[in-house]
């Protein structure tokens, strides 16, 4: 354990630097300047005013408004201090608490960050789930509203009345049998090229003209109908919008504000563009789909084909193709719809018999 230190003495009553031996003992300090009588300060009537942080000059003063100051460039001279008088930990800095202090410092910050991620990852998704189902109606009609003034905007939607006369019978004839439903559901068509559709909250699904050409019969269209009005009844795209929202947004839902959502059509619009489903929702959306077709009697080859060929045109023409980035095609999916198809025994109806259906789908 060392006990004598360098150091620069002033006696505060001049601007004259003394150097000085320091030497440390359990009741007090002996400094003893160049060329001048040793003086002995006790610890009680000493201040530490310097030194606390890492690389710090250590400042020791005894005095009042002239003070005496004891100036050491080495802040181990606080460590040697409380080794040889153990009982000034209130009194003066020690640098061991400095590098216990960093660890927990360190530590903390990891666990926040824990704790950020698993709010992230399980919290928020669980806060979401929970409000969804407690959300007005009319909120999330307002929600939707806002979104689709972005992504479907009038200019850009498909105003053909015969498509239009299309869509909203493939809409009746798949809610007719279907149990009763809080939303008017409505199906926009837009006239973009991007192979895609949307489900929006409060009963709106969009349907992309890319995706719309690429069905080859009304019953194709109806099975991702089906799947995306899944995602409407079952609060999906409710649950992903307040699981993305801010502070604001929440409160608007868990209120029923049903104004404030204006604000937000953008990013609701862009957080569903962006969204790609959970596996659990997805595969709700496929099980509860194909039970509205079959309730319907449409056949239900139409959604197991468009899914099947979709999903390998997928492979060859990325770039093209969107639907399955915004909805994951697992591999079971496929087999699944196909199972239920199977046990179905009943006997399907045509969809818009005596629609020329290629042709219908290009007229947007």
């Amino acid at each position: 354990m060392r006990t004598d230190w360098q150091g620069i003495y002033l006696d505060g009553q001049t601007a004259a630097r003394h150097a000085a031996t320091v030497r440390l003992m359990r009741e007090a300090l002996e400094i003893s300047p160049a060329g001048a009588a040793p003086r002995l300060w006790p610890y009680r009537e000493l201040r530490q005013t310097q030194g606390f942080y890492a690389g710090e000059e250590v400042r020791i003063e005894r005095g009042g408004n002239l003070p005496e100051t004891l100036l050491i460039p080495d802040s181990a001279f606080l460590e040697s201090l409380h080794e040889v008088a153990p009982g000034l930990r209130l009194r003066f800095h020690d640098p061991r608490r400095r590098r216990a202090r960093v660890r927990w410092t360190i530590a903390a910050a990891a666990g926040v960050l824990a704790v950020t991620a698993a709010i992230y990852l399980w919290g928020i998704p669980a806060l979401a789930a929970l409000v969804a189902p407690r959300v007005p109606v009319a909120w999330e009609e307002s929600v939707g509203r806002s979104a689709i003034a972005y992504m479907a905007p009038p200019d850009r939607r498909c105003g053909d009345p015969r498509l239009g006369a299309a869509m909203d019978e493939i809409v009746r004839r798949l809610t007719a049998s279907a149990p009763p439903s809080p939303y008017t559901l409505r199906v926009y068509v837009v006239n973009r090229t991007v192979v895609n559709a949307h489900a929006l909250p409060g009963g709106n699904v969009v349907i992309f003209k890319g995706l719309l050409e690429r069905t080859r019969t009304p019953e194709e269209l109806a099975g991702v109908v089906a799947h995306e009005l899944q995602h409407v009844l079952r609060r999906h795209t409710t649950r992903a919008v307040i699981q993305d929202a801010s502070t604001g947004l929440l409160l608007m839902a868990l209120t029923g504000d049903v104004t404030g959502p204006l604000a937000y059509g953008l990013q609701t619009a862009r957080t569903l563009g962006e969204l790609r489903y959970s596996r659990r929702a997805e595969d709700e959306a496929d099980i509860e789909g194909m039970q509205m077709l079959l309730a319907a009697r449409v056949d239900p080859a139409g959604m197991i084909d468009f899914f099947d060929t979709i999903g390998q045109e997928e492979g060859r023409q990325p770039k093209a193709l969107t639907y399955f980035s915004t909805h994951p095609l697992a591999a079971d999916r496929i087999a699944r719809l196909k199972a239920m198809a199977a046990a179905w025994k009943g006997t399907p109806e045509p969809l818009l018999p005596g629609e020329d259906w290629p042709a219908l789908a290009k007229r947007c």
